[in-house]
């Protein structure tokens, strides 16, 4: 996976846990946070980290995942952060990250990563280790490097990939003194030398865009894999898979015997934790964390996210085509009141969550949703809306040439707090005239409905993978990337992107120009960050190194080695 963002579900319950980038390291009290005297902590990272010697041989985890997504290809275009959680436990994961963002290399895979400027351009040097080979018997090589830049460097060459960042200013990749050895050579200085390739690589069977398209469609295709686990069963029907210590693997052994995702909408996967069918959840609500606070065995754990809670409307239907419409719907919406509902319980507070570029904790960051002009603010939402010539009706709904003002919002989850929050954006668009449907679909759903852009209104996660916010600028605000679809980027904005942020080599001066035009997208008002929020979870007593995937969990921006998730001894 090389993303800084990932989609998922608008998920309340913590299951898309993120990271901090800055903050200490130490792993937290595990305070339950259960309503007593003392309030909750809420610590940087909170994962249980162990060593090896620390832990038993042998056991089983079972894991709830929102879905057993359709795509399983991590680095295409329709992959959601449920893909990249399982890609992590059969993929290699030949970069790993401490929690505070900082890269290392994994050593059963690379002998050498090494970054270096030649000849006025930034040069990465990656060289694998003798042993590193792929399920079906490929030696892992140069080859890998390769087919990994050119099917994530453009959309233009038929591949769909997540993002381009990074790898569209490769110049070239070449062998090295021998095929174990790639030599990654930028077109001229780059500011985030460390950003591509960051944790992954493809098979180079990938690099066909049919196959890299669409060969993965509900098929994992475990000899693509390499790693300490491989999988050992899959059912796209039954939203299951399976896996279980690789017998190809070189290295360090695996702890466990075997790992499962089973896909659970919110309120099953509570009531399989409290029957002991799974052994972590997400309990990031008030309602959630009643449900577990008798438990005996278990323990919470509370850590800071990197994630991004999002609105979006979808510029490309009628409702939302005229941008004074779309700034209406936004300065309706009283985000305080918001984040209210979602922490209701959680004694948890947080900045203003102003910028999908950086988190309000790092350097460099401005709140750029203020300055493109949002705040909470009825009467000029009514009056933008007079001036786009919706009329106000006899029920209070506004109208146009015969037509109602309705959007139809779709939210992915039965938990009780999403559907507070719902009903409260319903009430706020209400006051000043728009309809807000609300639809309860099922979570397995989410990826197949954001995707075909079966939405007016879509309520997001954007989830963060390491701390290069500005690397990843074009992901997000860039046409034909496939995870904004709000439909308000232009030609001219990509071009803007091109010339303002991306050609400046200095990465502080390329984030200072991020998030100024930062503000100027947001004025288009196709969406808006609302809040970060923490991550909260109940584990069973015991289990350690947890949520080692990119995207998820409890340990920053921490991609731990998943042959290290075990049970304490």
């Amino acid at each position: 996976m090389k993303q800084h963002k990932l989609m998922g579900a608008l998920a309340i319950s913590g299951a898309l846990a993120l990271v901090l980038a800055g903050c200490a390291t130490d792993s937290g009290s595990g305070d339950k946070g259960d309503g007593g005297d003392k309030p909750a902590e809420t610590s940087a990272a909170d994962y249980n980290p162990q060593p090896r010697e620390n832990l038993k041989e042998g056991g089983k985890v079972n894991f709830p995942i929102a879905e057993i997504p359709e795509q399983l290809n991590s680095f295409n275009g329709d992959a959601s952060a449920s893909t990249a959680t399982l890609a992590a436990w059969y993929m290699p994961q030949i970069l790993l990250m401490k929690p505070d963002g900082t890269p290392y290399k994994h050593d059963a895979y690379l002998d050498e990563w090494k970054t270096e400027t030649v000849d006025g351009k930034t040069q990465i040097t990656f060289t694998f280790t003798d042993k590193a080979t792929w399920n079906d018997g490929t030696p892992m090589d140069w080859t890998a490097i390769d087919a990994t830049w050119k099917a994530n460097r453009s959309i233009d060459e038929g591949f769909v990939p997540n993002a381009t960042d990074g790898y569209k200013e490769i110049e070239k990749v070449e062998q090295g003194d021998t095929p174990k050895t790639a030599i990654v050579t930028f077109k001229s200085e780059f500011a985030w030398p460390k950003m591509p390739f960051l944790t992954g690589v493809i098979h180079p069977a990938l690099a066909d865009p049919d196959k890299f398209n669409t060969a993965m469609i509900d098929n994992p295709h475990a000899e693509w894999g390499a790693g300490p686990y491989t999988v050992d069963t899959f059912d796209a029907n039954k939203d299951f898979i399976s896996f279980k210590p690789n017998d190809k693997w070189w290295g360090d052994k695996p702890m466990l015997d075997e790992v499962t995702f089973t896909g659970m909408d919110s309120q099953a996967s509570i009531n399989a934790f409290k029957n002991g069918e799974i052994d972590q959840v997400g309990v990031g609500t008030k309602d959630r964390l009643a449900q577990v606070a008798d438990m005996k065995g278990i323990t919470i754990h509370r850590a800071q996210q990197t994630a991004n809670t999002i609105l979006e409307v979808d510029a490309d239907k009628p409702q939302f085509a005229d941008v004074k419409v779309r700034q209406a719907f936004f300065m309706a919406i009283d985000i305080e009141q918001q984040k209210k509902i979602a922490w209701n319980g959680l004694d948890y507070t947080e900045d203003p969550a102003g910028s999908l570029t950086l988190f309000s904790f790092q350097p460099g960051y401005s709140n750029a949703l203020e300055e493109a002009g949002y705040k909470f603010d009825v009467e000029k939402a009514k009056s933008l809306l007079d001036e786009a010539g919706w009329t106000e009706g006899e029920d209070g709904i506004r109208e146009k040439d015969g037509v109602k003002l309705s959007v139809v919002y779709p939210i992915f989850s039965d938990d009780p707090t999403q559907k507070a929050l719902a009903q409260s954006l319903q009430t706020m668009e209400k006051a000043v005239g728009i309809d807000v449907k609300v639809d309860v679909r099922p979570s397995n759903k989410f990826a197949e409905d954001y995707n075909s852009k079966n939405w007016d209104v879509a309520g997001l996660r954007f989830t963060s993978s390491d701390p290069f916010g500005a690397a990843w600028f074009c992901q997000l605000y860039c046409q034909d990337m496939g995870l904004n679809l709000s439909g308000v980027q232009t030609p001219e904005m990509d071009k803007r992107i091109k010339d303002e942020v991306e050609s400046i080599a200095d990465p502080e001066k390329q984030t200072a120009a991020a998030m100024k035009l930062e503000a100027e997208i947001f004025a288009d008002w196709g969406l808006i960050p609302l809040y970060n929020g923490p991550s909260i979870s109940a584990v069973k007593e015991g289990l350690a190194n947890l949520t080692p995937e990119p995207y998820v969990g409890l340990d920053l921006f921490g991609v731990q080695p998943v042959e290290n998730v075990g049970w304490e001894k």
